[in-house]
């Protein structure tokens, strides 16, 4: 699979398969997460990942009844330096690139913005210099939701000053 077909193929999927992500797969995945830039290569973001399937189970509370959060075969908590300019920014990257390879490997995933910060800092062990900033929900998709309209070019594009909605 191409990137421009992994990009227009990735859905927001809230349907799992109750399905453990062998460690090969999971491994590549981290991989292309790891493999994203960063602002002058700090890398400053890290993630938690929960694959214990009690563990996950605990996780719905934590984010608002999340239901299928129980059954994605990982759970991604996205953890950043909130000290370092640029790391929401670089987490934000590094997950989208897992996002993408996550869907040329045929499995789904779904941010998660909706979560107790201080329910799930403590539910990680997170230390108190760290910032949860999002989270994400990986694994294989029980559903298959068609592709969601957007917003038209110029709708989008300014050219060369905001507002200029032709190219000249």
């Amino acid at each position: 699979m191409e990137v421009k077909e992994a990009i227009k193929a990735r859905r927001s999927i809230r349907r799992y398969k109750r399905k453990e992500l062998p460690l090969e797969v999971l491994d590549r995945l981290l991989e292309m997460a790891r493999a994203a830039p960063s602002g002058a290569n700090r890398q400053a973001w890290e993630l938690v990942v929960i694959t214990d399937r009690l563990r996950l189970k605990g996780l719905v509370p934590i984010c608002k009844e999340q239901a299928f959060i129980g059954d994605c075969s990982a759970f991604l908590v996205g953890v950043e330096d909130p000290h370092q300019k640029w790391a929401k920014v670089d987490l934000a990257i590094a997950l989208d690139h897992l996002s993408l390879a996550a869907t040329e490997e045929g499995l789904g995933s779904c941010w998660i913005g909706a979560f107790d910060p201080s329910r799930l800092a403590e539910y990680i062990g997170l230390p108190p210099d760290r910032t949860i900033t999002v989270c994400m929900a990986l694994g294989y998709p029980d559903e298959a939701p068609a592709p969601r309209g957007r917003k038209k070019p110029e709708e989008l594009f300014s050219w060369d000053r905001y507002g200029v909605r032709e190219r000249e």
